[in-house]
C-alpha cells in the first residue's frame, strides 16, 4: 500500500467516524419530535433485527426501546406523545453526547494512529523516505483535525438542540 492509498483510507474511515458520530447524535431524543428518533430501533422479524423503518408494526419496538416513549394505539394510527424534558434529564443527554462526540474523536484518532504506524513501516521497509513520511504524517493530522472539527460542530448543534426550551 503506497502513501496514497494510505491517506485515502484514512480519509474513508474518518468520513465513517464522522457519520457513525452523527447516526448515533441523531438518534439522541431532544425536546422536539424528529424522524430521526426511531432511526436506531430494530426489531426482531422472522429472527433477523430489522431496522423499525421498515416495518409497519412498531409500536412494541417503541415501548421496549431505551426512549422513555409510550406509544398510544387507537387501532388505525400509533401516536407518540414527545413529553417536555426536564432541566436534569437535558443535562443528562448532553454529558450522553458529550460521550458519543468523544467516541468518535477517538475513533479518527485512531485511524489515525494506525495510518502513522503503516508509514513508519514503509519507511522501515525503505519504500518510502523520511521526507515524505513527514509530509504524509502532517496531512493525516490535517484530515484528523478536520474530521474530530466536523465531530465538534456536530456536538455543539446537539448540544444547542437539547438545551433549547
Amino acid at each position: 500500500m503506497n502513501i496514497d492509498e494510505l491517506i485515502q483510507d484514512a480519509q474513508r474511515r474518518m468520513d465513517k467516524s464522522i457519520e457513525a458520530t452523527r447516526a448515533e447524535l441523531n438518534g439522541v431524543r431532544t425536546g422536539r419530535a424528529s424522524a430521526t428518533l426511531l432511526d436506531r430501533i430494530n426489531v426482531d422479524y422472522y429472527g433477523q433485527k430489522t431496522p423499525l423503518r421498515q416495518l409497519a408494526t412498531i409500536e412494541r419496538a417503541i415501548q421496549e426501546s431505551d426512549l422513555g416513549l409510550t406509544p398510544s394505539n387507537d387501532g388505525k394510527m400509533i401516536r407518540l406523545p414527545i413529553p417536555q424534558l426536564t432541566e436534569e434529564r437535558r443535562k443528562e443527554l448532553v454529558r450522553y453526547v458529550r460521550q458519543l462526540a468523544e467516541e468518535g474523536r477517538v475513533a479518527v484518532r485512531n485511524v489515525r494512529r494506525d495510518v502513522i504506524h503503516h508509514l513508519k513501516e514503509l519507511v522501515a521497509s525503505g519504500d518510502v523516505g523520511a521526507d515524505e513520511e513527514h509530509r504524509s504524517e502532517h496531512h493525516v493530522q490535517e484530515l484528523t483535525d478536520e474530521h474530530t472539527k466536523s465531530i465538534d460542530e456536530l456536538l455543539k448543534h446537539k448540544e444547542t438542540e437539547i438545551l433549547e426550551v
